[in-house]
């Protein structure tokens, strides 16, 4: 028995991400380059403004008298620039594009009530499911490599016996996520429901009617003209897709609130069959949900944590493998469950790389740029027997916020990109302190590096996650100032234990 099991984990263990430096592609370099290029017309103007600048300033008072005389006695001219200044000034204001700005956000906190140790995880799959030894001996070796720690939450459909999977109940774990953090963002805000023109929520695996959306302006009593929009089955990196939705709404509203809520649910959706590729969700997924207040008003940059920068978003859904690595579905005696592929890491790298290759051109240093170009165009042009350059994101982010879906994601990340521990420590301590939240996993990193106080005026952070599909999306934001944690940060009663120390 146990050598099967033995092979059961073997067959399951992901692969590792592949080697950047060996399989990055010439023409995904052209997708990143392409915005580079749409910016060209902008870079172009800064020197003849600067000529123009220092031409004005060379010119005496007499040359200005001189030019007077000399323009009120041609009238035509000067009606005729005036009117296409005004034109071209009122065409520049209303077709740029307004800035994004994220006032504040908030992360659900579990109660302590509703805390799941591995001691209870392990009563819990027993009783809740009658696993036999041999799927209860996999299930302890997921939970010990599996980098989760023993304060994470589970809802409370898991806290009774026997486990209550209705309607109702999922109902109940959803209200309490989603107005849970949804109070605290508009309590340290102080801003109304009613002045909020967009909301958007994303959730893969519950998608009641009337909406989640709808329960939520229900709630709030939010008004009749808001715009809404409810995200379902697009996995852990929905809230980066939830963010960019709301960034575009921005833009053709104006002077307008967006609030973005991320979260996933677990009553309905715990697996209770015996196939392996199943089970390990069961494992990494626990309670969490977050709120995200975004504005477009530019009287709110003062009060403002971060403005949004760039998203970027990678879907390698028209491949067979990744579209499957993923997958909702019944095992052989009509179980529901989300299967994971072996296959999975080797995908997440692909879409990975393909990610940062078009976000490359948008954020790196110009001497990073001419590095990683030189080198593969000399492999295309000269077939040199060298490795393309891989670009030091270091020097173009001070911060990383990677989807805690897995030890193994975070290991890999950390390896392929050269980041330090540093770099993944928000990502390790947040698997560690709320397991994996989903979509909302990469806003617990970002309250874990305010809580650390790391937070400096001018800092980039770089969020990134994955999800089915298969997707890699990631967001850059930059902070506006030194930012504090706000008082309702979830790990404002535990910081000071972290970073533990984990046995990798």
């Amino acid at each position: 028995m146990k050598n099967s099991l033995k092979t059961g984990v073997q067959v399951l263990q992901p692969r590792r991400l592949p080697d950047f430096s060996r399989c990055v592609k010439l023409k995904y370099v052209k997708l990143g380059y392409h915005y580079l290029i749409s910016h060209l017309l902008k870079l172009c103007l800064v020197p003849v403004m600067a000529a123009l600048i220092v031409q004005a300033s060379s010119l005496s008072l007499d040359d200005i008298h001189q030019m007077w005389l000399q323009l009120e006695y041609n009238l035509v001219s000067v009606v005729v620039f005036s009117a296409t200044f005004v034109f071209g000034s009122t065409v520049y204001v209303m077709t740029r594009k307004r800035s994004i700005y994220l006032v504040d956000y908030a992360c659900y906190l579990p109660p302590q009530h509703l805390k799941a140790d591995h001691r209870y995880f392990m009563e819990y799959a027993k009783e809740a499911a009658d696993f036999d030894e041999s799927t209860m001996e996999f299930l302890r070796k997921i939970m010990e490599r599996s980098g989760l720690g023993d304060e994470t939450g589970a809802p409370p459909s898991m806290h009774c016996f026997p486990p209550r999977t209705s309607m109702a109940a999922a109902r109940q774990e959803a209200e309490l996520v989603m107005f849970g953090a949804l109070d605290t963002l508009f309590a340290s805000t102080n801003v109304k429901p009613r002045d909020v023109g967009i909301l958007v929520v994303n959730c893969s695996l519950f998608n009641p009617t009337p909406s989640l959306t709808a329960m939520i302006i229900n709630k709030y009593k939010m008004r009749g003209n808001i715009k809404s929009f409810n995200l379902s089955g697009m996995g852990c990196s929905a809230g980066v897709i939830a963010i960019d939705l709301a960034k575009d709404m921005l833009q053709v509203h104006r002077n307008s609130y967006a609030v973005v809520f991320s979260t996933e649910n677990m009553t309905q959706n715990w697996y209770s069959g015996t196939e392996k590729s199943m089970l390990i969700s069961n494992c990494l997924f626990r309670l969490g949900g977050s709120a995200v207040l975004l504005s477009n008003k530019s009287g709110d940059r003062r009060q403002s944590k971060y403005k949004l920068i760039h998203v970027v978003r990678t879907h390698c859904g028209a491949n067979d493998k990744a579209f499957k690595c993923v997958y909702q579905e019944e095992d052989n005696v009509g179980k529901i469950g989300v299967s994971l592929s072996k296959d999975l890491m080797a995908i997440a790298g692909n879409a990975l790389k393909i990610n940062i290759t078009t976000q490359g051109p948008l954020v790196l240093p110009i001497s990073e740029q001419i590095l990683f170009f030189a080198t593969l165009v000399a492999k295309k042009l000269f077939n040199a027997k060298i490795k393309p350059y891989i670009p030091d994101f270091k020097l173009a982010f001070e911060h990383f916020c990677i989807h805690a879906g897995g030890r193994g994601v975070i290991d890999e990340l950390e390896k392929n990109m050269q980041l330090s521990p540093l770099h993944v420590e928000a990502s390790r301590m947040t698997l560690h302190r709320f397991g994996n939240t989903s979509s909302s996993s990469i806003w617990y990193e970002l309250a874990y590096t305010e809580a650390k106080c790391r937070m400096r005026k001018g800092d980039r952070i770089w969020q990134i996650a994955f999800g089915s599909g298969f997707k890699c999306n990631s967001a850059v934001w930059l902070a506006l100032k030194n930012v504090k944690p706000s008082c309702s940060n979830p790990w404002e009663d535990c910081i000071h234990k972290y970073p533990v120390k984990l046995n990798l």
